[in-house]
């Protein structure tokens, strides 16, 4: 898979992919990551990215010519086929869709990935028109350009890859994760799994050694070994989690009459309304 970023800064980018899991990636040949300077495709002495908007207002937008330039070197596919060749053209801006787990295993599906970090005021909108697929958010705030984002979308995409992790099931049994159907419940090591696909609820607080810290132990469901019971506190942890801090969650997520049993459970010890 390759990315491909469009940014006035590249080299903000060394150190966050000199690290961990991207930077194994691209060790191993699974990962190709190309940076392009917007400033090296502008033509005045003084290599100009930006201008102020057409009727009026605060701050400055970022210039349609040289991205499109810059997108032009890439060779990308027209943007009417870019599905059969597997390429997308994504911008990054507070105004896009955002950017979800299941979103980034759609981008995963992908074989390159441009990004284009918007900054200052914005960006010409005719370059997310005529030139992107898909225009992102990574949340409901404002940063100062799209360089953090562009290094978020990375990171989550490139740890859904074939061979990347090494445990694959790493990333399918974790926060906003897979459904349980299809799943095999053996696990290489031969101990059945006691875990689950999360099914687009929060990940379970986990443990480990040592089993008491400072005058805390582990949990007692996580002691016997029994992984029926395991998996039960788990769910129930999970659900509690998502409860606290994303209820929102709840609403896109199919659960069974036991969830939905346990739900009832936690609202009444958290002392909230059902």
């Amino acid at each position: 898979m390759r990315f491909d970023i469009i940014t006035i800064f590249p080299e903000f980018f060394g150190g966050i992919f000199g690290h961990g899991v991207v930077k194994r990636a691209i060790a191993n040949g699974l990962v190709e990551i190309g940076l392009r300077d917007l400033r090296d495709f502008t033509h005045d002495r003084h290599r100009t990215v930006d201008d102020r908007p057409f009727g009026g207002g605060e701050g400055m937008v970022l210039k349609p010519e040289p991205i499109f330039d810059a997108i032009e070197s890439l060779s990308i596919t027209p943007k009417t086929e870019r599905d059969i060749a597997k390429e997308t053209v994504v911008l990054l801006s507070p105004q896009g869709r955002p950017f979800t787990q299941a979103v980034a295993h759609e981008l995963a599906s992908a074989e390159r990935v441009v990004l284009i970090c918007g900054r200052y005021e914005g960006v010409d909108e005719r370059v997310n028109e005529m030139l992107c697929d898909r225009e992102l958010s990574i949340g409901d705030y404002v940063l100062s350009g799209g360089e953090l984002g562009a290094a978020v979308i990375v990171d989550a995409v490139v740890r859904l890859l074939p061979g990347v992790l090494g445990n694959p099931d790493s990333s399918r049994f974790e926060s906003f994760g897979a459904e349980d159907a299809g799943i095999d419940s053996s696990t290489g090591d031969g101990p059945p799994r006691s875990t689950y696909g999360a099914g687009g609820l929060l990940d379970y607080p986990h443990y480990t050694r040592p089993a008491e810290f400072r005058g805390v132990s582990i949990p007692d469901p996580l002691l016997g070994g029994n992984h029926e019971t395991i998996r039960q506190w788990r769910r129930r942890m999970a659900l509690r989690k998502t409860l606290m801090n994303r209820p929102d969650l709840l609403d896109k997520i199919a659960m069974s009459d036991e969830d939905r049993e346990t739900l009832d459970e936690l609202r009444f010890e958290l002392g909230m309304e059902a």
